[in-house]
């Protein structure tokens, strides 16, 4: 009975270290604007652009074509020509899609067509028996794509928590989001690749500019980062990150941050805007959870799909002396009670066209199938009316 009893005051007091030590220190919101709920926003006709998709994950509109490309969570690659879905997969990949891993992110080379590569994020089992997320690139012939060159491999996965949003930034960068797969302590280790934005060049080799010396990394501290986006005017990096929503008893605390080379955001010692400076502080954090996932610039406003809150999310931004300011924050396409017109919303990408693309993801285990679902819709701002 004693040692049993010395036995129980062992673990206790391990487990109560271990809070302890694990508390996630919270800071303020910093935006100044109230979210705003809008079911039928004015001057705005969605049109149904594709439909009866597999959990669409991403879309990019193909340089000098009338090509566009899907991705499919199950590990399709998807191919639209002239608007029309084409029945023969454009790639089809071996990949693991329990959770929220499979097949992400995709983007084209920045000189494509004339460089015809197609760069993927998936989640895959290694032959050891190991979740992995990796990055290759493909060649387009067209038709279809060949050639498998792996550029960065062993990226953490897991059920939860693969970030895979890529992109090229206007430098000609590739970007890669990272998440912590609920191993939160990875996103503070310089010698893990999970929870950071990851920065290579088109090749898959380290720039020399990153600010870390032969590292991949290009910032940390991130939890579950699933949209990039830069700004038209100042060439801003813009990510969202998923809040701690259900750990440590915390709630929401969703992000979208403006991200620096070398920045360091904290998680999974702090969350929020704090004065001291140690970390770096986001541009918004919802007290209620959102979470964002891929965002887009469109006539001036950052647009974020969001799964939780099921709206499109329209942010207004003022940039003066070198700093952004929040001047509204809008959820389109719900009421504020409940009532969404879409539901889940995975990304947002501004087409060659003038159209804004949204694609749902009702059909992902966690939403509420509509009608022909799932969808990518689309839709042009109208004047408004004098």
């Amino acid at each position: 009975m004693k040692k049993s009893l010395i036995l129980f005051l062992m673990i206790f007091f391990l487990f109560f270290s271990f809070s302890l030590q694990a508390e996630i220190e919270v800071g303020e919101f910093p935006q100044n604007v109230e979210d705003q709920f809008i079911l039928e926003p004015e001057n705005i006709e969605v049109e149904v652009w594709q439909q009866n998709l597999d959990v669409p994950w991403e879309l990019v509109f193909l340089p000098e074509s009338e090509r566009a490309l899907i991705t499919e969570r199950d590990g399709r690659v998807l191919q639209v020509e002239d608007g029309k879905l084409q029945s023969e997969s454009y790639l089809e990949l071996d990949i693991n899609s329990r959770g929220e891993g499979g097949l992400m992110g995709i983007t084209h080379h920045p000189d494509f067509p004339e460089t015809p590569y197609i760069y993927l994020m998936y989640t895959y089992i290694s032959s050891n028996g190991e979740l992995y997320n990796r990055v290759s690139r493909f060649t387009d012939q067209g038709e279809q794509a060949v050639e498998e060159e792996v550029l960065i491999d062993q990226i953490p996965a897991g059920n939860n928590h693969n970030g895979g949003r890529i992109a090229f930034g206007p430098d000609g960068m590739l970007y890669i989001t990272t998440g912590d797969t609920f191993n939160r302590e990875i996103a503070q280790d310089l010698d893990n690749p999970g929870g950071k934005i990851i920065r290579l060049t088109p090749e898959g080799n380290i720039p020399e500019d990153n600010p870390f010396a032969d590292s991949p990394v290009y910032s940390l501290g991130h939890r579950n980062p699933q949209g990039v986006s830069w700004h038209p005017e100042t060439g801003d990096l813009f990510i969202s990150d998923h809040g701690p929503s259900g750990e440590d008893g915390l709630r929401a605390k969703d992000r979208i941050k403006v991200v620096e080379a070398g920045s360091n955001f904290g998680w999974p010692d702090k969350i929020g805007y704090f004065e001291d400076g140690e970390y770096a502080n986001p541009l918004i954090m919802w007290k209620n959870a959102v979470p964002p996932s891929g965002m887009t610039f469109y006539q001036g406003d950052l647009y974020v799909g969001t799964l939780r809150s099921q709206s499109l999310v329209r942010i207004g931004l003022n940039f003066e002396n070198n700093d952004f300011e929040v001047n509204k924050i809008e959820h389109l396409f719900n009421d504020g009670r409940g009532n969404s017109t879409y539901g889940r919303i995975r990304t947002a990408v501004a087409g060659p066209d003038g159209y804004l693309y949204f694609l749902t993801n009702n059909r992902d285990g966690r939403g509420r199938p509509r009608e022909n679902d799932d969808k990518i819709l689309r839709f042009k701002m109208s004047k408004i009316k004098e």
